[in-house]
């Protein structure tokens, strides 16, 4: 069974509950804040291991405690959307959404992609070393840090993810799709855009940096690390 805390925020308290009941069935502990300044102030004190963050709440939406919660820390956070809202998917992950369900929802659904997202999101320093360096490039995974040329050099949990992934994979061929996937795990919901705008922050960041690797698109296929032999 389960052990991880879920952070609920919805201002719905007829989904709250249905969705409390549901993850309680299955092992996890719950939290419930029914607006955005409440779901902040839990999130600080619970601290739960996933964030189920409504996009419409009161007092804060949802996407300024996304926000205010990637500022600080990692904690996963899956999106809700009513049908019909307007949903920027690459607003969503450029904020640092781990994933999103549009409502109304099949809860078993919502388990199983919370199961999806906490399986994906292993502690970092879980993760073998954690660092890849190569020529003026460090990535460290286990404090969310990218240096370039020994500077440390501001960027989102995502794009620091991805140059990760990719620079874990030398030389190797990954398409849009493939990445969507393996970084941010939208097995339905990936939009190819979201990695052309990501590798595009990137190349800005890491321009001469090095004349040893690169990030290089393969037209009609996607991107690779590239590392000269």
């Amino acid at each position: 069974m389960a052990n991880e805390k879920i952070l609920i925020a919805d201002d719905d308290k007829n989904i709250c509950e249905l969705l409390r009941l549901y993850l309680a069935k299955e092992g996890y502990t719950t939290c419930i804040a029914n607006d955005g300044e409440a779901a902040f102030a839990a999130f600080e004190k619970e601290k739960p291991n996933l964030v189920l963050l409504d996009i419409m709440m009161p007092k804060m939406d949802g996407w300024e405690v996304c926000r205010k919660i990637r500022a600080v820390d990692n904690t996963p956070v899956i999106m809700l959307t009513a049908k019909g809202e307007t949903f920027d998917k690459v607003l969503g992950l450029e904020l640092g959404a781990d994933d999103y369900v549009v409502k109304p929802f099949d809860s078993k659904e919502v388990v199983a992609r919370i199961k999806a997202v906490l399986r994906r999101c292993v502690p970092a320093q879980a993760a073998p070393d954690g660092v890849i360096s190569y020529d003026n490039l460090s990535v460290d995974l286990t404090r969310y840090e990218l240096k370039v040329k020994g500077n440390v050099v501001d960027a989102p949990p995502k794009e620091l993810a991805l140059l990760y992934y990719l620079a874990s994979h030398p030389n190797r061929v990954f398409t849009r799709d493939q990445l969507l996937d393996e970084v941010w795990g939208f097995e339905y919901y990936g939009d190819s855009r979201t990695i052309d705008v990501h590798v595009k922050r990137l190349r800005e960041k890491l321009e001469g940096t090095s004349d040893q690797w690169s990030l290089k698109t393969v037209w009609g296929v996607g991107y690779k690390f590239e590392v000269k032999e």
